[in-house]
């Protein structure tokens, strides 16, 4: 099929595309055009305007602030990708954008439009909630801040107003040393994940956990924090029998179930991938010891 008729505008300005989008009634943002041009083309979506992003100019790049690294929200994933500060400052965006479609799509991938179409399964939606990100948005008259916890309104329904548009990521960064892990489960290869886990973990001397991070991405409308298993964690020495144990809390969770998966296996995948991720954050937190779970 080809897309339906449509007026295409190329802002050169944030203001310029915020107020096209204040302006038009049944309008579209194009950033990477990853999932906004195959659904043109089957026409899931039928906008009488398509405003394109590409031509804005400071809206892509990473740069760190203080405690955070700050995304623009036309930043490539392939940046991300390839940024050395990224490997080294958020380790666990590093090692989930691996998973995130193909080399070709994400040439062409924005960050913001990953938030911005907000599926449950995809891979930085669930990092982002990890981290406890903050999306900046836009529209005419002003910007503001929101929580990645308040983001998600219910099945790839962002927070944000129909004339505001995602300018930029704040990424809180973890200490030196953490301990990180992106596990997920696909059919092939750069498939959207049926079920994603991505922990975090701050280690003290001895091994005790002082604080966790632990998100399921895949198993409901959102990506999902995992608060039973975050507060089992903390104050504990990890071990294979904890993580093991405070794992299984994951098949509790109330799990979503479609034409991949029932959800009765979105729950054991998420036991099962999150066991792996703790096994292998804490092998890689600076005070944590080796260990392998399967």
């Amino acid at each position: 099929m080809k897309p339906p008729p449509f007026t295409y505008h190329d802002p050169r300005s944030v203001e310029d595309a915020v107020a096209l989008l204040a302006e038009k009634d049944n309008a579209k943002l194009l950033a990477g055009g990853q999932s906004l041009m195959p659904m043109l083309n089957m026409r899931f979506v039928l906008p009488d305007d398509v405003i394109d992003l590409n031509l804005i100019d400071g809206l892509a790049g990473i740069h760190e602030d203080g405690d955070a690294l700050v995304f623009g929200g036309m930043t490539r994933q392939r940046d991300i990708e390839y940024s050395d500060l990224v490997a080294r400052r958020c380790p666990l965006m590093k090692e989930a954008i691996l998973n995130v479609g193909h080399r070709q799509t994400r040439n062409r991938g924005t960050y913001g439009g990953s938030l911005s179409h907000l599926d449950p399964s995809a891979e930085l939606p669930s990092v982002s909630m990890a981290q406890d990100a903050i999306v900046t948005v836009q529209k005419k008259g002003g910007t503001r801040d929101i929580a990645m916890a308040d983001f998600p309104m219910g099945y790839m329904m962002p927070s944000f107003e129909l004339d505001e548009m995602v300018t930029g990521i704040r990424v809180p960064l973890w200490p030196e040393g953490h301990g990180y892990a992106f596990e997920e489960f696909a059919r092939r290869h750069g498939d959207f994940a049926i079920t994603s886990s991505a922990v975090l973990l701050d280690v003290e001397p001895g091994g005790r956990i002082k604080r966790a991070s632990i998100t399921v991405g895949g198993v409901g409308p959102a990506p999902l924090r995992v608060a039973a298993v975050e507060d089992g964690l903390a104050g504990e020495v990890g071990s294979v029998e904890l993580f093991t144990e405070i794992a299984e809390k994951c098949r509790e969770i109330d799990a979503m179930e479609d034409v991949y998966a029932p959800a009765w296996y979105r729950q054991h995948l998420a036991s099962v991938l999150t066991r792996r991720a703790l096994g292998k954050a804490y092998s890689r937190a600076a005070n944590g010891t080796e260990m392998t779970l399967r």
